[in-house]
């Protein structure tokens, strides 16, 4: 019988990957995504000082649309750029979070090149 492989694990698996080469200093933090079925999360992080810089997620208040859509997702990754810009971020690494790079993790990447961050 072949065993089932929990998606969840897998991801995290993937992930770790990831990070093995993803790293975030403070001329280039990581601009790190997490997205569960109702919000999406994203966090600028210095991975050498190991503190987080900016975040944004659909759950707070001021956040309009919801976050399990691309609307939602692309307003999240507008909010981070204009945050980032305000503490003096113009250039991240993406570190996806094993997510692949479709649906609201581009949605939100690419709202985040239009509102002036570089990858």
């Amino acid at each position: 019988m072949k065993r089932s492989i929990d998606k969840d694990a897998r991801r995290r698996r993937i992930h770790v990957r990831i990070r093995e080469r993803v790293k975030g200093s403070q001329e280039r933090p990581r601009l790190a995504v997490f997205r569960s079925l109702k919000h999406i999360y994203a966090q600028i992080i210095d991975d050498r000082a190991g503190r987080t810089i900016v975040s944004a997620s659909s759950s707070e208040k001021n956040a309009t649309a919801s976050g399990g859509n691309l609307a939602g997702a692309k307003e999240i990754g507008k909010m981070i750029a204009e945050r980032a810009k305000a503490n003096g971020v113009k250039q991240v690494v993406f570190d996806r979070g094993g997510y692949l790079y479709h649906g609201r993790i581009k949605a939100l990447a690419d709202a985040a090149r239009e509102a002036g961050l570089e990858f």
